[in-house]
C-alpha cells in the first residue's frame, strides 16, 4: 500500500514522503496513529495545502524535545531493589521503573521513550540508558541500581 507520511517515521521516511509499506502496517499502525494517510489525489492535495503548517508543527516538536533534552542529559537516577548476595535482583528494573524514577526527579518521560540496550536490568550497578524524546533526539541517562536495605 502506498502512503504519504504526515510526520517523520524512523526507518521509513520524513514528512511528506510517499512510501510503499505492507498493508497491515499501514492499516493497523500508521494510519490510526495519524502518522500517515493513503495516497489518493484528495489526500495529496490536502497534504500540499497543509505542508507549511505541518512542517512548522514538526519544527516546534523538535525544538521542544531539544529543550527537554538539555534538562535530562547526563542525569543519574538511583533505583533500589531487593537483591541477592551475588548482586542479582529478585525481579528486574524495566522501562516503566526508569520512567517513574525520572518523573520523580521532575522530568515527565513516557516509558515507551526509554530504551534499555540489553533488556530489563537484572543486576546491581550502573547502566547507560537512552531516552528517545523525539525521532532525532536521543539522550543518555545513567541508571544506578542499588540493593535495598
Amino acid at each position: 500500500m502506498q502512503i504519504i507520511l504526515m510526520e517523520k517515521v524512523v526507518n521509513l521516511g520524513g514528512l511528506g514522503d510517499v512510501v510503499k509499506v505492507k498493508d497491515g502496517y499501514a492499516r493497523n499502525f500508521l494510519i490510526p496513529q495519524g502518522k500517515a494517510k493513503r495516497v489518493t489525489p484528495e489526500n495529496l492535495a490536502h497534504f500540499e495545502a497543509r505542508r507549511a503548517e505541518l512542517e512548522k508543527l514538526a519544527a516546534e516538536k523538535l525544538a521542544a524535545a531539544q529543550a527537554e533534552a538539555a534538562k535530562v542529559e547526563g542525569q543519574v537516577v538511583t533505583i533500589a531493589r531487593k537483591a541477592g548476595v551475588d548482586g542479582r535482583l529478585f525481579g528486574s528494573v524495566s522501562t516503566a521503573d526508569v520512567a517513574e524514577a525520572l518523573s520523580a526527579k521532575g522530568t515527565k518521560i513516557d516509558k515507551a521513550a526509554v530504551r534499555l540496550p540489553n533488556g530489563p536490568l537484572k543486576t546491581i550497578g550502573e547502566t547507560a540508558v537512552e531516552i528517545a524524546l523525539h525521532t532525532d533526539v536521543l539522550v543518555s541517562v545513567t541508571v544506578t541500581v542499588v540493593a535495598e536495605q
